[in-house]
């Protein structure tokens, strides 16, 4: 295994088991990270973001394979599976990472999944007619991102 192998396969191997601060020692400071979901995502934005999901994950489970990588490159396929908490609904979630390897940390990641699958199973019959539309996956993004926000702000004033 190479070194972005290795690097690709402890960031998901902490990720698994929903250790964010693992997951975040793989990662360089000014990591970019995009995903339909949240769209783009910059250092500070990125670190919230996983712990903001891996705090609120209940009963999930994660999946990867097929893990490849070299010159600074790596790429690999997973599966998350979890309730959606905003619906109760299960959902499973197949994607493709990309990364770029930057002083030996993650530089950039980029998820590559569904929005439409994803959002008929966690939305149901509304994600499944709408899922499609740029105005539903605008909404998506704009409550990810509001929440995102929300948890960076109570984590400051807490401090």
């Amino acid at each position: 295994m190479n070194a972005e192998q290795q690097l690709i396969t402890t960031f998901y191997a902490n990720f698994q088991q929903g250790n964010w601060r693992g997951m975040l020692d793989c990662y360089h400071e000014e990591v970019f990270f995009y995903d339909p979901v949240f769209g783009n995502l910059e250092g500070s934005k990125v670190r919230a973001m996983w712990e903001m999901l891996l705090s609120n994950a209940k009963g999930m489970t994660l999946d990867f394979s097929n893990v490849s990588g070299g010159d600074g490159y790596g790429s690999c396929e997973w599966t998350a599976t979890y309730t959606f908490p905003p619906t109760g609904r299960k959902v499973i979630n197949k994607g493709q990472a990309y990364f770029f390897i930057g002083e030996g940390k993650i530089a950039e990641h980029h998820d590559d999944f569904n929005l439409w699958r994803w959002s008929t199973q966690a939305l149901g019959l509304q994600g499944l007619l709408f899922g499609w539309t740029s105005t539903l996956r605008n909404g998506i993004r704009n409550k990810a991102r509001r929440n995102l926000d929300k948890f960076i702000a109570a984590k400051t004033t807490s401090l």
